[in-house]
């Protein structure tokens, strides 16, 4: 029997395979349960075009922190067939041959062949020629010196505390000063856990959960290298080694804290808060500390479910997959003095890496509601300006600006600029006729899906701008203040990442099976097809002014495979020369501009493994993708960094082998030692004739 009883759901119909058992664990399957916006907002085509066009609009760059992209446009290639797999299971040979890398973009340094995409039902890790692949940390490995070894057979609540954690998704690495670059420090989200692959079967259920728990939270952990030719590994022991747990207090900061909305009868105060779970992706502040978004935290309360703000949130009166509720009565909202614990997830927080005795905070001045993540750039005039998606299909793109001013050097107060500020949600509107968005995805007569948009204020100056709405209520119950104000219902807007060199801002909208069914919003042109099965980027551009209330945008891509009929649009680039990308997740950038795509879905889209692509932003070759790396069978490829003057790059990924059990598994990475997967974190590096990884 399960360790969790996962009840039959409802397969996907597209090609390929998504595993039912990831929606029921990661989002407690809210999909299928129905959007939780019922709101009455316009739709796109309702809204009047603006005379502004992209080609009016879009064509400026500039701002304080823009870099100059150097080099060539590489020459254009078909994707090649990417065999250098480099099993690199605590060696770190590898066994890629070598080979011919075309010229990349912008004078970047990772020079590579794309590979060709890979079957969803293989099991490997699978990266260019000549590169090869190195585990930089597993689950289940020590962290500390009195951490016991990871035993399959013999886990422990206190053992996980001690230990790496699950399924780790947002991944930032920094140099430790003076340290020469052969020390870092790394963060890294646990976003949920799949018992049973994890534990057999005859774990008690008491410690089940309490193992579960511990493995939720977050990582911080220093790594080590020889030199920049060779992998990192991490350091067992190490000064700034840290878990934080469901039991870590975190300070709840910003107008709704201390409100009557988040007190409880442990914490009357309403400021503290024990642990954070459900964390997906994050950013990295300019004063270095680490940003982590709250994402599916109503799959871990059973709550009354009757009010407007629950059936807004997917909160409901319903046993839960991991039945915290049973051990833990905070997770049961109708228990007595608990009614407000949900209110109090749901939030940006930030954590300091190099300070392992500092306490985190959640930032109620972001607004509540299913973070994807959070990504920071400063405006020319040093106001912190962050933007952050709400991952669920038909919710909206928010902007936050802070009130205070960034100050190099002064860590203290730039701590301080996330506590307060001004909120925003995002209305886009479109410049093509309603006859030509007809959700076939098909590009509009005038070359692009384009328009121009606007920030539609929810706080300002500490004041709520929403009718009805007090400042609290704005930061608690954000989704219902956003439907106030008839924003733009995307396709499920998860990272949102701004670019340092041209200060352009990126959308993943994942996708949405639901758009332009019976019911519910239909196509529009920021969301141009039907039944979005494979997503797309939007691209925002504020005229260098990140604290501007207005936007012209456009379409980088509309994904899929155009081998396999799929209607797409890379900018116009030829279709017959993209990798073939779907279920586009979370964005990076690269030291010379160039944009990088995790993905998370594809086996349900497109039928291949998830992996890690490079898009070229300029030049002739606009819109150009080329995948990296494929991901093992069931796994979603997340938290990339790319480290092209190390000719290196970083993936963490997530529920390898999702839909197998204790004695069935599906994967056995990354050790392959035939009991079981493990997520994990790892390097791929270019191969010179040596590499010595601890593993």
């Amino acid at each position: 029997m399960a360790l969790i009883d996962i009840p039959l759901l409802m397969k996907d119909a597209a090609r390929g395979k998504r595993s039912a058992v990831t929606c029921a664990l990661k989002c407690a399957n809210q999909c299928a349960a129905g959007p939780c916006n019922h709101s009455d907002n316009p739709t796109f085509r309702d809204i009047a075009s603006s005379a502004l066009t992209r080609r009016a609009v879009l064509g400026g760059t500039g701002g304080a922190l823009a870099i100059a992209l150097g080099g060539t446009q590489g020459a254009l290639a078909d994707p090649g067939n990417g065999n250098g797999k480099g099993q690199g299971i605590g060696n770190g040979k590898g066994n890629g041959k070598g080979g011919s890398r075309v010229p990349a973009p912008n004078g970047t340094k990772l020079l590579f062949e794309a590979i060709a995409p890979v079957d969803f039902e293989v099991d490997e890790f699978t990266v260019p020629e000549g590169y090869a692949w190195h585990p930089v940390i597993r689950w289940g490995d020590p962290l500390f010196d009195d951490a016991p070894d990871f035993d399959w057979n013999a886990q422990s609540a206190e053992a996980q505390k001690r230990q790496f954690g699950y399924n780790n998704d947002y991944t930032e690495i920094q140099e430790i000063p003076g340290s020469n670059g052969k020390r870092a420090v790394m963060f890294v989200n646990h976003e949920y856990t799949n018992e049973n692959i994890m534990l057999p079967p005859e774990t008690d259920e008491g410690e089940l959960i309490e193992i579960g728990m511990a493995a939720h939270g977050l990582t911080v952990v220093e790594l080590e290298r020889k030199n920049t030719n060779f992998p990192y590994s991490y350091v067992q022991g190490a000064e700034l080694n840290r878990r934080i747990l469901l039991d870590t207090e975190f300070e709840l900061t910003g107008p709704a804290a201390g409100s009557d909305l988040v007190t409880t009868v442990e914490d009357p105060e309403g400021t503290t808060v024990l642990g954070t779970f459900g964390n997906c992706s994050g950013g990295l502040t300019p004063w270095g500390t680490l940003l982590s978004g709250e994402e599916n935290f109503h799959g871990y309360f059973r709550t009354p479910g009757t009010s407007d703000a629950e059936k807004r949130y997917g909160l409901a009166d319903k046993a839960t997959a991991r039945n915290w509720e049973s051990k833990h009565d905070r997770f049961d909202s109708r228990n007595e003095g608990y009614e407000n614990e949900p209110n109090r997830f749901g939030y940006i927080v930030e954590v300091d890496p190099f300070d392992p005795t500092s306490t985190p905070r959640k930032h109620t001045a972001l607004g509540r509601f299913k973070h994807e993540g959070a990504n920071v750039i400063l405006a020319e005039d040093g106001h912190v300006v962050a933007y952050t998606g709400d991952d669920e299909v038909f919710d909206y793109l928010y902007k936050f600006v802070s009130h205070g001013t960034y100050v190099e050097g002064d860590k203290a107060h730039n701590m301080t600029l996330l506590t307060s500020g001004d909120l925003y949600v995002a209305k886009f509107s479109g410049n093509s006729p309603a006859a030509e968005i007809d959700g076939s995805g098909a590009v509009p007569a005038d070359g692009s899906f384009d328009g121009t948009g606007e920030w539609l204020p929810l706080l300002v100056d500490g004041e709520s701008t929403v009718p009805g709405f007090s400042a609290e209520e704005v930061l608690v119950h954000t989704r219902l203040a956003a439907d106030a104000v008839g924003p733009t219902k995307m396709d499920r807007c998860e990272d949102v990442e701004p670019s340092l060199a041209t200060r352009r801002v990126y959308v993943a909208c994942t996708n949405n099976s639901g758009r332009g069914t019976a019911g519910k919003a239909s196509a529009d042109e920021a969301n141009p097809r039907a039944e979005n099965r494979d997503g797309h980027i939007v691209e925002i551009d504020e005229q260098g002014d990140q604290t501007s209330t207005t936007f012209a945008w456009n379409l980088l891509m509309v994904c899929g495979d155009p081998a396999q009929g799929d209607t797409t649009d890379f900018s116009g680039f030829p279709v017959e020369q993209v990798s073939p990308i779907s279920c586009p997740d979370n964005l990076a950038f690269d030291a010379v501009g160039n944009l990088w795509i995790s993905t998370d879905g594809a086996p349900s889209g497109i039928g291949y493994n998830d992996g890690l692509f490079r898009v070229t932003l300029d030049g002739d070759s606009h819109g150009r993708v080329e995948q990296f790396l494929s991901v093992p069978r069931d796994g979603e490829t997340c938290g990339p960094i790319i480290r092209d003057e190390d000719r290196s790059a970083f993936v963490s990924v997530q529920h390898p082998g999702e839909d197998g059990a204790w004695g069935a598994q599906l994967s056995y990475f990354p050790d392959y030692d035939e009991v079981g997967p493990k997520p994990s974190v790892v390097q791929v590096l270019l191969e010179r004739g040596r590499g010595n990884s601890k593993g």
